[in-house]
């Protein structure tokens, strides 16, 4: 089973979600795994070489202390690509978001997504929205079986995660049969979770990585402009 295969911290050495393993695997404070997160879901779109590549340059500037760095208040804040599209002042903005909220709050945990959108990212609110980053934020911090996600936010249920949906996720999912619809929207992703909850109850996001397996298994044609992998995506 593709789930069970790629499931497994070996297909994700390279990845985005290596940065904020790095703080949980030194045994960091919670807020410093938030912050890498928080980072490294929002420029988890392209390709994975480049993305590891941008994240690990912005965690340089943090100083590998994200939380210290955030707490600080003064800021990287010029418009020079941080990656992409992506500048250092569209992540100072961030940055200063974040420091606000862990003057009062202790944990992201806290907010859904649609706050995390807003509140920590600066979004409009969007009720059709897929956001993609956040729930695959949210799966990072949520699912806790010891493998490839951390489990840290220990008052949320994994039967409550939405799939992170991205471009890759849609065509795969819809090349398996788990959708029909042509919107990638937040409609599509809760479809895809839900066909996901019959599959494995109780932990229906344990699918993006039978998703992932998917598009590891059925490689797109080269030149389209992008590698498969389930934390990239398309803006």
């Amino acid at each position: 089973m593709w789930a069970e295969t790629y499931n497994n911290p070996e297909w994700f050495r390279e990845d985005p979600i290596a940065f904020p393993r790095h703080f949980v695997e030194k045994g960091a404070d919670l807020r410093d795994v938030e912050t890498a997160a928080v980072v490294a879901a929002h420029l988890a779109w392209g390709r994975r070489a480049m993305i590891v590549r941008d994240t690990a340059r912005v965690l340089d500037e943090m100083d590998w202390k994200p939380y210290d760095y955030v707490m600080r208040g003064s800021y990287r804040n010029d418009d020079v690509s941080a990656h992409r599209t992506v500048k250092w002042s569209e992540l100072a903005d961030i940055f200063s978001r974040l420091r606000e909220f862990y003057l009062r709050e202790n944990s992201l945990e806290v907010l859904d997504t649609k706050q995390i959108r807003c509140q920590i990212y600066g979004r409009k609110e969007d009720a059709k929205a897929p956001d993609k980053k956040i729930n695959m934020l949210r799966r990072w911090m949520v699912r806790d079986d010891g493998k490839v996600d951390f489990g840290l936010w220990k008052n949320s249920s994994p039967d409550g995660l939405v799939i992170p949906l991205d471009v890759h996720v849609y065509e795969q999912a819809r090349a398996n049969g788990l959708t029909s619809r042509r919107q990638k929207d937040l409609g599509t992703a809760l479809e895809i979770t839900d066909a996901f909850r019959e599959i494995f109850p109780g932990d229906p996001c344990k699918g993006d990585f039978a998703l992932f397996g998917y598009g590891v298994s059925h490689p797109a044609p080269r030149g389209n402009g992008a590698e498969k992998g389930s934390s990239e995506e398309k803006r």
